[in-house]
């Protein structure tokens, strides 16, 4: 699969895509914690902007993004599918929705890393802040990026 291959779009609840990125996000998120299908959505989903990595209508990744305030927010439900993992899928996804919250005016991102993956935001600019905690029953670190330029 080139990364031709992909097409990234903006979504909202109720798009044709929706199913599949929940369905996503549950597999890759959720399920293995042992959360179940009720335990994917946030009560700010169509208030958040949802882009989602597809072939046609097959949802091979995702990332959310939260505002908080006109100027800033909070990115989650990052997720990609397993077989593509370690691939660049996902930090295409962060940079694409970087470059639509710039050009919203959004200056500065905050996150909650799993601890496991806190190598890969670091990749991206992300930098850890704070004491780590726990969410949905495993270790997080709170990260955060200016978008300023």
């Amino acid at each position: 699969m080139g990364e031709a291959d992909f097409e990234f779009t903006f979504i909202q609840p109720g798009h044709a895509l929706y199913e599949a990125e929940l369905e996503l996000r549950f597999r890759v998120l959720r399920e293995p914690l042992g959360h179940t299908r009720d335990a994917v959505k946030f009560p700010f989903e169509a208030q958040s902007l949802h882009l989602v990595a597809h072939q046609g209508d097959s949802v091979l990744g995702c990332v959310l993004f939260h505002p908080e305030d006109s100027h800033g927010g909070r990115l989650f439900q990052m997720a990609v599918t397993p077989h593509l993992q370690g691939q660049r899928l996902g930090a295409r996804l962060v940079h694409a929705l970087e470059a639509e919250l710039v050009r919203r005016g959004v200056t500065h991102v905050h996150l909650h890393a799993r601890q496991a993956v806190v190598p890969f935001y670091e990749r991206l600019g992300y930098s850890v802040y704070a004491e780590a905690f726990t969410e949905v029953g495993i270790p997080h670190r709170h990260m955060e990026k200016s978008l300023a330029t």
